[in-house]
């Protein structure tokens, strides 16, 4: 099953603010294996396929550096088609000499890294879905080592060349300053619905049964207030909805429980609890 077209809600392009549009422009071509869509002075769009962007970077006037303990994101995540596609990846970055986590989630395996200005970044392959385990509405997910000697073991000869095509954003992790209202928000209001939770300290959402379209946790500290609008890291994310209906229909649950909606330069843009920005699309 395709979890990142319609039917299901899912997210499709993420924004940030960066403090140099060239340093971050040449670390997502290089590294990361983007390609440029759009570009103008202080902003750039980015893409895997030449058509859809997947990220958004923008310098703004008067950046400020990434600030710590608050609110805003945790990690992009790149899903990957396939396994092969992460050894060519694991291959590049240990050639060009660049350290980074890895784990295996049990539905996923994945590497995490960071970007110049900190902003976190996941790239993964998912597991068969046949191959989740699910109990009681929630989806074993964990945090163990990943197996390179099996991953690199597999007969892989092309070289990498970059982000593959059907390379896709798969999820996306928020820090939030509270869990109860974020869950209502992310519930009653867009309608997802809570696949696991990690203790008091995390919940991971989704639509039509994946393991996670979004994460949300307390890590930065209970409360952690928002950032400025100048500082480095999450401007918004867009969440791509199958219909008008499902829109208009999204925009009423979050009038009931209160939520804000604003409409800003043509965009509809829900702010969630803590003041992360998700921009309403079809």
């Amino acid at each position: 099953m395709n979890f990142h077209r319609k039917p299901i809600m899912f997210v499709g392009q993420v924004n940030l603010k960066v403090q140099s549009i060239e340093r971050s422009i040449a670390f997502y071509e290089r590294v990361i294996g983007f390609k440029v869509l759009e570009r103008t002075e202080r902003q750039a769009k980015l893409t895997a396929d030449g058509k859809t962007a997947l990220l958004s970077i923008e310098q703004p006037i008067d950046v400020e550096p990434k600030q710590s303990r608050t609110t805003g994101l945790y990690h992009f995540a790149i899903l990957l088609p396939t396994r092969s596609d992460l050894i060519k990846i694991v291959r590049h970055f240990a050639e060009i000499g660049l350290q980074f986590g890895s784990s295996d989630h049990l539905v996923s395996e994945a590497l995490y890294l960071s970007d110049p200005d900190g902003n976190g970044i996941e790239i993964y392959i998912d597991r068969d879905a046949s191959e989740w385990k699910w109990a009681n509405g929630e989806v074993a997910m964990t945090v163990d080592p990943l197996n390179f000697t099996d991953l690199l073991s597999k007969g892989v000869n092309d070289l990498w060349k970059g982000m593959p095509e059907d390379a896709v954003m798969g999820h996306i992790h928020l820090h939030v300053s509270n869990l109860v209202d974020t869950e209502e928000f992310y519930t009653k209001g867009l309608g997802f619905e809570v696949v696991n939770r990690y203790g008091n300290q995390a919940l991971f959402i989704s639509d039509g049964k994946y393991h996670h379209h979004i994460g949300l946790n307390t890590w930065n500290g209970v409360g952690a207030p928002k950032p400025s609008a100048q500082s480095v890291g999450l401007e918004s994310f867009t969440l791509m909805l199958p219909s008008e209906e499902t829109k208009n229909e999204m925009m009423n649950r979050l009038e009931r429980i209160g939520a804000p909606v604003i409409e800003e330069n043509g965009a509809t843009i829900a702010v969630d609890p803590s003041g992360n920005r998700i921009i309403l699309s079809v």
